[in-house]
């Protein structure tokens, strides 16, 4: 009822339109600009980060997935992140970036695109949800924002993958890997991948690609979080150590050698 209530005063404020939204803007980093480090005042660490996350498109929908580690100069700040969240019933966005910035921006996305379904009885698309997103991250191109994300749907046109940064890219494509883990995610992406796959093969090619990123780059690592995405809305697979995994090739190895 709360939403309702807010839709309705709204509605009665102004006509709704196709783009009626609330779209948050940059004046107040005039005020409080971001903390940025100065040979006057240094930061305490150093705020680098790293992760893997990836997605692509097959006949049977969009798989994303994504690692669970969550560092920052060099520490494990959280070892059970979670780097692919449903935006709503039918589009998951993955994150790479600023953590906090990350989840303020899907939480502030998934609120005007609930919104706008409540206004006009329908969803808005992949394309449109990765516009919005693009047009509200816009304002702050140039300052510390850091938000790197995948948006990963099913609308009328089927299953769709746009790439949203914070710098002012947008792009669409059937492919992506975003973060430090990336160069070893593509390694087995770009030979496994193909259009005609089934969702188990899918879901073992992503769950290796993410293995192979995690065992190579030190800012990736934990767990692995794999969704789906077709026709009937997303659905997700069981969180799974990749410690196991690794101990278990290192175990079938030896036991092969002579």
């Amino acid at each position: 009822m709360a939403l309702e209530d807010v839709c309705k005063s709204r509605s009665r404020a102004k006509p709704a339109s196709l783009l009626d939204f609330d779209v948050p803007v940059a004046e107040c980093l005039q005020e409080n600009p971001p903390r940025s480090g100065t040979p006057q005042n240094p930061l305490p660490f150093e705020m680098s980060h790293g992760t893997t996350t990836l997605a692509f498109t097959f006949q049977g929908g969009v798989l994303a997935a994504g690692d669970t580690r969550s560092s920052c100069s060099g520490r494990v700040s959280c070892p059970d992140a979670e780097k692919v969240k449903p935006i709503h019933s039918h589009l998951v966005a993955t994150s790479s970036g600023t953590s906090a910035d990350c989840t303020l921006w899907k939480r502030i996305l998934a609120r005007e695109l609930r919104l706008y379904q409540l206004r006009h009885g329908r969803r808005v698309s992949t394309g449109g949800a990765a516009k919005l997103l693009w047009h509200m991250l816009l304002p702050f191109k140039g300052t510390k924002l850091c938000v790197a994300t995948t948006l990963c749907g099913w609308d009328e046109s089927g299953p769709a993958i746009f790439y949203v940064h914070s710098d002012g890219r947008r792009l669409r494509g059937t492919l992506f890997s975003v973060g430090s883990g990336s160069p070893y995610a593509y390694a087995v992406l770009d030979q496994a991948v193909e259009s005609g796959m089934t969702a188990e093969e899918a879901t073992r090619v992503a769950r290796e690609a993410v293995y192979r990123a995690t065992h190579r780059d030190a800012y990736s690592g934990n767990c692995v979080d794999i969704y789906l995405v077709t026709s009937t809305g997303w659905t997700r697979r069981e969180r799974e150590d990749l410690k196991e995994e690794y101990y278990r090739e290192r175990k079938n190895r030896q036991g092969g050698t002579v």
